[in-house]
């Protein structure tokens, strides 16, 4: 356990944490809403072919991983009285919300044509006001304070405000298609389009207004932005990125967001098709809003539970095996899914006492509310628990949670550290945004793979989503793949992480290093 108290000057207010935080919520519910909206409104409300609308999530996703790094360069190297990093984030802010409401204002009647070239347009220039934003605000977070615990502390408050968003995307499946809610899906996404795009700019521009990064003002080896300067400037990025990728302790980082983050994604929507098509056979209806339920509860208790005990791990234990049981847990947890989503088991846990009273207890809850709900326009919320309710499905929760509550938490901070080493190494200008903009474009192409290969396991499993029932043989392989996928993932990744050598020791050491070089910033 560190014996060493965070100095006050290391630490970040509250009111800080919480504005970080309020762009960690956007940077979370801006993708989400996005994914959502393409992979399954553009078909159901729209009618839009699946493999256009495939392209369309995937394609500008190559154009992203290119302004991803130009972007962390332009803010590493950008001299300004407000700082490197927050015009760009107050001004993406605003452009992205912009944007994004704008991209789905689609007429009910427009061609398929149209359709796809308004999303992929809009969504290209989106991603320009998106990357504005979200490069500086990561860069931002590395450099909110030198301090190595409260860097954990930092990104676990952040990180916990991120899970929000997830506790929301799930409902949109939920509510878009609500007869009572909206008249038509199409209605449904313009509006929400609406929500959400104000939601980034009022949430979006806080960190630029209340966050502070480090003092660049003395800070060295800075290049001048301009368009005279573009070819030199393209050298020295393609340079930076070369130093970035022989630093040892960050290639890690970068293999272990990977691998973790892709088993996730690659298996996300498996828990929803199993509950439907296995547990409820097929009937989306009777399934109800267990799915979302599913998805909103693993976002709680990551957010308010598992979020907390990894920071106290890294406290006591330091990141490298905070990160390592935490990923050990979350196998555990994915091994559980085997029992928690058996079907007969979930029958048989229904009939018991305890069962039995957890259903007349929701029921009564829901019972009492609904009358309210019912007020406000929000029906599609209530629970009808009938007398088959999943609960065993929740049971796993608490620990494959740790995967993911853990990876971003410790991994971002961990990235912070590596700033420090940076430096050290390379000298100045420090490469904050260069760092974050190589890390988050290993998320997105993880995130791009996992959409690809997670298509290629419904395949190879037999699984059609266009009939109402599947062979058990096929729920049966897609509930072993839910299970060996992930968990291949997260024990390689655990692998990768064995020897990561930069622990509080040394971090330490390259502080007082670097303090000793060039003063406090």
């Amino acid at each position: 356990m560190s014996n060493l108290k965070t100095a006050s000057k290391d630490k970040v207010p509250v009111g800080q944490k919480a504005a970080f935080g309020a762009g960690h919520f956007i940077l979370n519910i801006l993708p989400g809403t996005l994914g959502v909206f393409i992979q399954f409104f553009l078909l159901t409300a729209w009618g839009v072919d699946p493999l256009w609308a495939g392209l369309l999530g995937g394609l500008p996703r190559i154009f992203d991983s290119i302004t991803d790094p130009i972007m962390g360069f332009i803010s590493d190297n950008t001299k300004s009285k407000w700082g490197r990093r927050r015009p760009y984030i107050f001004i993406g802010a605003i452009i992205s919300g912009i944007l994004f409401f704008l991209m789905w204002q689609i007429d009910d009647n427009a061609s398929q044509s149209y359709i796809i070239w308004h999303v992929m347009v809009i969504q290209l220039l989106f991603l320009i006001g998106n990357t504005m934003f979200a490069t500086p605000l990561v860069g931002l977070g590395y450099e909110m304070t030198s301090d190595y615990n409260e860097r954990t502390r930092l990104m676990a408050f952040s990180n916990t405000m991120g899970q929000i968003a997830w506790m929301i995307v799930p409902w949109l499946y939920v509510i878009i298609p609500d007869t009572d809610t909206f008249n038509t899906q199409t209605e449904g996404v313009r509006t929400m389009a609406l929500i959400v795009g104000a939601m980034c700019i009022v949430f979006g521009i806080l960190p630029a207004i209340f966050n502070k990064g480090i003092d660049s003002a003395n800070m060295a080896n800075r290049k001048e932005i301009n368009f005279k300067t573009l070819a030199a400037n393209m050298k020295e990025l393609l340079a930076g990125i070369k130093q970035v990728s022989k630093n040892k302790p960050f290639m890690k980082l970068c293999g272990a967001t990977f691998l973790v983050f892709n088993g996730f994604q690659l298996v996300a929507a498996f828990g929803v098709f199993i509950i439907v098509f296995y547990m409820y056979n097929g009937s989306y209806e009777i399934a109800g809003t267990w799915p979302a339920w599913f998805n909103t509860i693993n976002a709680m208790l990551t957010a308010f539970i598992v979020i907390p005990i990894i920071s106290r791990m890294a406290n006591k234990w330091g990141k490298r095996k905070a990160f390592i049981i935490s990923t050990i847990l979350s196998i555990v947890g994915y091994i559980l899914k085997w029992w928690g989503f058996d079907k007969e088991l979930n029958s048989q846990f229904s009939q018991t006492g305890f069962g039995k009273s957890l259903n007349s207890g929701i029921g009564s809850l829901f019972e009492a509310i609904n009358p309210f709900l019912d007020s406000v326009g929000m029906s599609w919320f209530s629970i009808d628990p009938g007398s088959e309710v999943p609960w065993l499905i929740f049971v796993p929760i608490p620990l494959f949670a740790f995967g993911m509550g853990g990876l971003f938490t410790l991994m971002m901070s961990m990235t912070a550290d590596v700033c420090d080493l940076d430096e050290l190494e390379n000298g100045m200008p420090r490469k904050e945004g260069t760092f974050g903009a190589i890390y988050w474009l290993m998320v997105k192409i993880g995130q791009s793979i996992a959409l690809v290969l997670g298509g290629v396991i419904l395949s190879i499993v037999g699984f059609d989503p266009n009939a109402t029932e599947q062979s058990i043989e096929t729920m049966n392989n897609l509930r072993i793949a839910d299970i060996i996928v992930p968990s291949l993932t997260a024990a390689l990744a655990v692998w990768v992480m064995w020897k990561y050598s930069l622990n509080e020791e040394r971090a330490r050491e390259i502080k007082a290093e670097l303090v000793e070089r060039r003063g406090e910033l």
